[in-house]
């Protein structure tokens, strides 16, 4: 998806005329974000699920760049000596000169070689770095801004990096540089402050004043053109670093962001129109069945399952069978990532499927990282009394088989009235009597730090969504990023979504203002057709966008299960629109409606809120001839390309 080219800021210009092919067994890439084995938002996971991809394009000549951080290292990274000789006596320059620099491999897929910065053990240098970036560039970063006095060290360390490289290097060498976001900017600006023959890239995912004048609750994309950028930056106090990234996207060769939408806000905002639209992929697993990823789908299922038996211990009065699970996940951002609509479209479901009676229950689940002191008691209690209740229930299975087993043995059946006796029954009693609870199932997970300020927990408080009884919408607020080795929910982010909701088949919403949302818009017919449900935020405001997502979600709990088998079979088949190895090579390309009977209760025969099995019975499916009927319908918009690793690129141009 290229845009027009626009000229980089040619003043700093160091950088010798690449304009002829080379070939990329002599070219090395660095690239360089703070999300490099540091989970921070999800940059993290765009360059983990990409790593794997470039590693085979670009072999042993691919270096990540990231901060050290000693407990993402305990456990991601293995850390080993450098094998190539430049890049060996760079990083003991470096540290015999005052920093510590740390070489290894990332234990994701791919196992990508990594170079982590110790911006800590370098901050003796921040005041002498902070006087040079003003006296060079006119930035003046404040002493309490610690994002930024990071943001400061590690692009000093990285200029410095990169700069050592090319000293060390025998031939000249043809080096790329990739930054991520502002985080990561200013080692671009100062490699090209210092003229290094280094070619430049810069990537924003989302624009720093973008963010928070979302948040501020103004009609932002309808008015980018008014907004006078230094002033909005200045009241927010973020000038600086707005400074910092308007600087990198003006001085890279090549400016790239992650969706139309964002280039458009970038051109208003950073003045700088992007160079190209590079959309984030997924690393897709294709399955050797259908029923493969259905069987991972349930397993993960039912883990949840789990969870949620011991999180509403003595008020589960619903059926898990005809539950349905929603989720909404990321940095903690209320308003930008929506869950103030998600939570409001909640409380309307809620009612919805109150006046309606039906049978089907929701829970949802926020899973946005604050700030936590420890899990909620009454929570960690739900488990225990959970596994007390699954032990007793084995015990007194184990009793009852052995007499069962005994029976047999002489050749009698067994009298069911003693094989219970008064000591099991005692045992189930006093199990019984340990699930009676005084209190509501606790919507948060965890003891908040900020509990009465905290945006979620107000708005629940304001909608009244408690997980009582009567309520058939069940929220869990979980202020924590997944891990398994939580002794509350032990799950890993990827097994709760079933490895991103696309990939594996998970129905998603999604906006018209977000990058995936226009993706999806641009290249598919219909995408509800595929489970991907795009809300209108352009052109509609927060009420009517309230309403159109609680008819969304009303009408996904109207799917009957095999209407929601199709639609996950369909969205799955979807991937290949995703898959980091064939972004780029779709332009222009839409998917067309799939050309069997649509899942959508809006164009069922159906029009029960709920179906009996019995009906599903009636209707049976065929996985096979459905996913026959979409790959006759969904032809391949593109050929894998054979691997060359003589393959040529060339480098921008200088301007």
């Amino acid at each position: 998806m290229p845009l027009a080219r626009s000229l980089s800021f040619t003043s700093l210009s160091g950088l010798e005329e690449w304009d002829e092919e080379f070939d990329r067994e002599d070219a090395v890439l660095f690239e360089i974000a703070w999300e490099v084995a540091n989970k921070v938002g999800g940059i993290y996971t765009v360059i983990q699920t990409k790593a794997r991809l470039t590693c085979e394009e670009w072999g042993e000549n691919y270096f990540l760049v990231g901060p050290y951080m000693e407990s993402s290292v305990r456990t991601q990274v293995e850390l080993i000596e450098p094998c190539n000789a430049a890049l060996r006596r760079t990083i003991d320059k470096m540290n015999s000169s005052g920093c510590k620099v740390y070489f290894g491999r990332w234990l994701i897929e791919g196992s990508p070689y990594v170079i982590l910065l110790d911006v800590g053990f370098t901050a003796w240098s921040l005041d002498r770095w902070k006087s040079e970036l003003w006296e060079n560039c006119g930035i003046g970063v404040p002493w309490f801004d610690r994002e930024a006095n990071d943001a400061v060290l590690f692009g000093f360390l990285t200029a410095w990096l990169l700069g050592e490289v090319c000293t060390q290097c025998d031939e000249p060498p043809h080096i790329v540089a990739h930054f991520h976001e502002w985080l990561a900017g200013l080692g671009l600006v100062l490699c090209r402050q210092r003229q290094l023959p280094v070619a430049t890239i810069f990537t924003t995912h989302a624009t720093l004043l973008g963010r928070y004048l979302c948040a501020g609750n103004v009609d932002f994309y309808n008015n980018l053109a008014e907004f006078n950028v230094d002033k909005e930056a200045g009241d927010r106090q973020i000038y600086h670093r707005y400074c910092l990234e308007r600087a990198a996207a003006r001085c890279a060769h090549v400016f790239t962001t992650v969706s139309q939408i964002t280039a458009i806000e970038a051109e208003h905002l950073l003045k700088r129109k992007p160079d190209i639209v590079t959309p984030n992929g997924l690393n897709v697993k294709k399955f050797s069945a259908m029923h493969e990823f259905q069987n991972l789908h349930a397993q993960s299922k039912a883990r949840i399952q789990e969870f949620v038996r011991g999180h509403f211990y003595g008020h589960l009065d619903f059926n898990l069978d005809k539950t349905v699970f929603l989720f909404i996940a990321g940095r903690y951002e209320f308003s930008n990532k929506g869950a103030d609509i998600f939570l409001e479209a909640l409380a309307r479901l809620n009612y919805l499927l109150r006046v309606n009676h039906s049978d089907v229950t929701v829970i949802a689940f926020f899973i946005m990282p604050a700030r936590t002191n420890n899990f909620n008691v009454e929570t960690l209690k739900g488990q225990a009394v959970r596994k007390q209740l699954w032990d007793t229930a084995q015990t007194v299975k184990e009793r009852f088989g052995k007499k069962l087993y005994e029976s047999l043995l002489v050749g009698q059946l067994p009298d069911v009235s003693k094989m219970l006796d008064k000591e099991d029954f005692t045992m189930m009693k006093r199990a019984i009597f340990a699930t009676q609870r005084q209190c509501l199932p606790p919507v948060c997970s965890h003891n908040m730090l900020e509990d009465s300020s905290d945006p979620i927990l107000n708005c629940i408080r304001r909608i009244g969504l408690f997980n009582t009884a009567q309520d058939r919408v069940k929220v869990i607020f979980h202020p924590e990023f997944l891990s398994s080795t939580s002794p509350l929910l032990p799950m890993d982010y990827e097994e709760f979504v079933r490895a991103e909701c696309t990939v594996m088949g998970i129905p998603s919403v999604s906006t018209n203002l977000s990058g995936f949302g226009c993706f999806m818009e641009e290249h598919i017919a219909d995408p509800s057709a595929y489970g991907i449900y795009i809300l209108d935020r352009r052109f509609r405001g927060v009420d009517e966008s309230c309403n159109q997502l609680t008819s969304f979600l009303f009408q996904f709990c109207q799917q009957s299960r095999r209407q929601r088998i199709i639609q996950r079979n369909r969205t799955e088949r979807l991937s290949d629109l995703l898959d980091w190895r064939y972004l780029g090579r779709a332009t222009g390309f839409r998917y067309p409606r799939p050309a069997s009977v649509p899942p959508s209760p809006a164009h069922s025969l159906h029009s029960s809120p709920h179906h009996s099995e019995a009906e599903d019975e009636e209707e049976p499916y065929d996985e096979d001839l459905e996913a026959e009927k979409d790959r006759v319908n969904i032809r391949q918009p593109f050929n894998m390309p054979n691997r060359n690793k003589n393959q040529t690129v060339g480098l921008p141009e200088k301007n």
